[in-house]
């Protein structure tokens, strides 16, 4: 009991820091939980997909598809306070608006967007909805299982980020020499990491799509990609760039999807 007690407590941690849901009030957060909470990142996108989910399928019954896709987006961003969609456009601001690390840094930390964000937010957004459109017409009953993979694997991937590469903290004051502050999750074992991935595998496999191995060769390429772009923009990653993989993942995931019926 104390086992499950500790796994339950960690879950709760993760979804209180990646959504609005209220954590219960016995649970105490400190940084070696918030650190081996990661692992249920995953668990996290499973939870926020099926709700986003139950509402398309519920509202599918009275409405149009268009709008039913609008609003299981809408419940999706509610659900977690556009978090990471917030951290889309801050990378975007950086990284095409700045020129040396710690103006990129500087520029990421700005509660303001500016034009580098508005454009790639509203173009990611017009984009996922497109997919999920053109997914629920070409296979109506794949959508549910879609959305309930695209938010599981692409917070796996985003986590997955953290055992490899280095966090950058805002402080950075050049490029030659910085002061580096640990994220909230500031590591992640090999245990965790294997709890995410499994979690993705079996979130994968029982959603009996047959595009499987082709979504996670995407994913895997995709995450090289993220990774390069990432150490050679700011020479690792933050919050932001996290969001940034978790946005850009989940269309991988529908796009693959797509174009494996279309």
């Amino acid at each position: 009991m104390d086992v499950l007690r500790k796994e339950l407590t960690l879950f709760f941690i993760a979804m209180g820091f990646f959504t609005r849901i209220p954590m219960p009030t016995w649970v105490k957060v400190d940084g070696d939980s918030l650190n081996k909470a990661n692992r249920y990142f995953g668990l996290v996108g499973v939870l926020v997909g099926a709700l986003s989910a139950l509402i398309y399928a519920l509202s599918i019954q009275v409405l149009p598809v268009s709008v039913s896709i609008l609003l299981a987006m809408m419940i999706s961003v509610a659900l977690t306070g556009a978090f990471h969609e917030d951290g889309l456009a801050d990378t975007a601001d950086g990284f095409g608006g700045g020129w040396k690390i710690a103006d990129k840094l500087k520029i990421m930390k700005d509660s303001r967007i500016g034009t580098y964000g508005a454009v790639t937010l509203l173009l990611a957004l017009f984009l996922k909805f497109q997919l999920l459109m053109e997914l629920a017409l070409y296979d109506p009953e794949m959508l549910v299982p879609a959305l309930i993979i695209g938010h599981c694997l692409s917070r796996v991937l985003a986590a997955s980020i953290i055992f490899t590469d280095t966090y950058v903290s805002d402080a950075y004051v050049s490029e030659e020499k910085g002061s580096k502050s640990k994220p909230l999750a500031q590591n992640q074992t090999i245990n965790e990491l294997l709890i995410l991935l499994v979690t993705g595998g079996l979130a994968l496999w029982l959603s009996g799509l047959t595009s499987t191995i082709l979504i996670a060769a995407s994913l895997f390429l995709l995450r090289w990609l993220l990774v390069s772009l990432f150490r050679r923009q700011i020479g690792g990653y933050t919050g932001d760039t996290l969001g940034a993989a978790q946005q850009v993942s989940e269309l991988v995931c529908y796009l693959v999807l797509l174009a494996a019926i279309a």
